[in-house]
């Protein structure tokens, strides 16, 4: 039976509950969307030959489960989960998770275990089996990781898409480009140099009559992180992204980046300010 996205939002921020007082938003939304991460992987390639993503043995989803009440959970899942997931998947570093052996955001001692084994132990629920859950075409898991990271987004005071772009100025961009209408295939590149958690990319490669080959830099190292697993979790594992300040050190430059596409690059903050306005005054009308 599917899971109903209201059952998987619920789950999701309850476990937010369990952080809250010990950081803002803006910090513990990168465990609870690295452990959604991590779940939905473990769920869907443990085990699987030529799968998008390698889950290592030892390093799954239960494995973890396995070092809930441990004194020193946080420096195992560390050690244990987080660098042998990234040392196996070229398109993910270490730095691209929170340390979850921070004692200033986590707590010391017995506070930190707890609120790891309470954190862990909400994902273990039924409702967020990942490994059955996806019809052809519902990309559930998706959706739920553009719920969180609009609702962090509201509560870290940062909705003015300092790391996720409104679905409606998203697809408004992807439609003004004019993807759709072009002739595109594989080799057809997109490419965001501020791309946030790569929303928009994703918008505009959503667009496109074809799968193409989506590129992305972003300055914050967190949240180039969150655009990786985000791009793995839309089912574009391939997606490179990189970290870095975009006009002081570019990664990528002309050559290999179609420069047609490159208008679906965000526009400045105050630009997309008055995007966000005129998306949020038209639908007055509908």
């Amino acid at each position: 039976m599917a899971i109903k996205k209201s059952e998987l939002y619920s789950s999701l921020w309850s476990s937010c509950d369990e952080l809250r007082g010990g950081m803002d938003a803006s910090q513990y939304k990168d465990y609870v969307l690295s452990l959604l991460f991590i779940k939905y992987t473990s769920d869907k390639y443990a085990g699987v030959s030529y799968a998008p993503i390698t889950v290592p043995e030892g390093a799954s989803f239960a494995d973890m489960v396995a070092l809930k009440g441990t004194s020193d959970i946080g420096d195992q899942i560390n050690k244990k989960i987080v660098a042998p997931l990234a040392d196996a998947n070229q398109q993910l570093s270490q730095s691209d998770f929170p340390d979850f052996n921070d004692s200033v955001k986590l707590g010391n001692g017995k506070e930190k275990v707890d609120r790891l084994t309470n954190l862990i132990g909400i994902f273990q629920r039924p409702v967020l089996d990942f490994s059955n859950n996806r019809a052809d075409g519902d990309d559930i898991l998706g959706d739920a990781y553009e719920y969180l990271m609009r609702h962090f987004a509201t509560e870290s005071g940062k909705s003015k898409g300092q790391f996720y772009t409104p679905a409606e100025v998203s697809r408004i961009m992807a439609q003004v480009i004019g993807i759709k209408s072009a002739q595109t295939s594989a080799d057809t590149t997109v490419y965001d140099p501020t791309c946030g958690s790569g929303s928009l990319l994703l918008k505009v490669g959503d667009e496109a009559d074809t799968a193409v080959t989506l590129y992305g830099q972003e300055k914050d190292a967190a949240t180039s992180g969150l655009a990786r697993m985000n791009m793995i979790l839309h089912n574009n594992p391939t997606a490179s992204i990189e970290q870095g300040n975009t006009l002081a050190d570019p990664k990528y430059r002309d050559g290999g980046i179609d420069q047609a596409v490159r208008l679906c690059g965000r526009q400045s903050t105050v630009q997309r300010q008055k995007m966000e306005y005129r998306v949020r005054s038209a639908k007055r009308f509908l």
